[in-house]
């Protein structure tokens, strides 16, 4: 057992302590916000792969506590984006070799961003490994299979399957189907074999249609008329809640169809910047302490 993990299961004698290691593990989860609120493309990305990343570890047969710090390594996993400069994370076109030599250096900058945190062993493997691919191709320190840490290869699948079914500036989420098809064809190079047939065969029995498109448990992704499906609303908003595109600030509110479903209509207006509202999900936040801390 790691020390982030015997930390957080160290006996409670009172509510302070237990407190103590909520408030912990909530100030690792909340620095997450930080990559989510600069790239306006990645909406519930963070969310998505947690989930896909739960739902593999428990297919996988790792153990209750392993599987809760795999969803939280999931959610922290691209944390080094944050010092990647907003030209390059926001960039609307591809990104030339120069520029993806800047993405590639996010493992080792979001390590160093968290190493002195007092969990920050709970998620190193998630944040430095899950770009390492089992033929040795990956980044940033070319590890092969038999030397990429089990929680590593989890994350990196789902954190591939998830961005090649998102929305991206330069183009529209594949369909589930293409998505598994590109992780079946490269199992043993890009992909841990194993695990990767292990998520192909979930995905191809629609395991994952529940979280594919969504931001939160029931909650899809809301599409804005110029930039597609990449709007979140959160569990507390309801219908006259206005939310905005962070891509091109549209401003939309919320209304409910006749199916009772919450979706969005154009104002016409668009929010300034300064009231963009980039808070972190409390709701989701403190679903996934409960996975650790019942």
């Amino acid at each position: 057992m790691n020390k982030a993990v015997a930390l957080l299961n160290e006996p409670a004698e009172g509510l302070n302590v237990v407190d103590l290691k909520k408030a912990l593990l909530r100030s690792l989860l909340v620095m997450a916000w930080a990559v989510e609120a600069r790239d306006p493309y990645t909406g519930g990305h963070l969310w998505r792969v947690s989930q896909l990343a739960g739902l593999l570890a428990g297919a996988a047969g790792l153990e209750e506590q392993d599987v809760a710090r795999v969803v939280i390594g999931g959610f922290l996993h691209d944390l080094g984006k944050i010092a990647v400069p907003d030209s390059i994370l926001t960039k609307a076109e591809r990104l030339t070799e120069q520029e993806f030599s800047v993405i590639r250096t996010h493992p080792d900058a979001g390590w160093q961003l968290i190493k002195e945190h007092p969990l920050a062993d709970l998620v190193e493997a998630s944040i430095r490994a899950h770009h390492e691919t089992p033929d040795g191709k990956g980044y940033p320190r070319g590890l092969t299979v038999d030397d990429i840490p089990v929680v590593a290869k989890i994350v990196g699948i789902c954190d591939a399957f998830d961005a090649m079914t998102s929305t991206r500036p330069y183009r529209q989420g594949m369909a589930i189907e293409k998505a598994l098809s590109i992780i079946e064809a490269n199992l043993g190079t890009q992909f841990d074999r194993v695990l990767g047939t292990l998520f192909v065969q979930h995905g191809k029995a629609g395991k994952f249609e529940h979280i594919v498109s969504h931001s939160d448990h029931g909650i899809p992704l809301l599409s804005c008329m110029v930039c597609g499906p990449v709007m979140v609303r959160q569990r507390h908003q309801k219908a006259g809640d206005h939310v905005y595109c962070r891509s091109c600030s549209g401003d939309y509110v919320l209304a409910a169809d006749q199916s009772n479903q919450l979706n969005v209509t154009f104002t016409g207006g668009f929010v300034p910047a300064d009231r963009h509202s980039n808070a972190a999900d409390s709701s989701v936040i403190e679903d996934l302490i409960r996975q650790f801390l019942p």
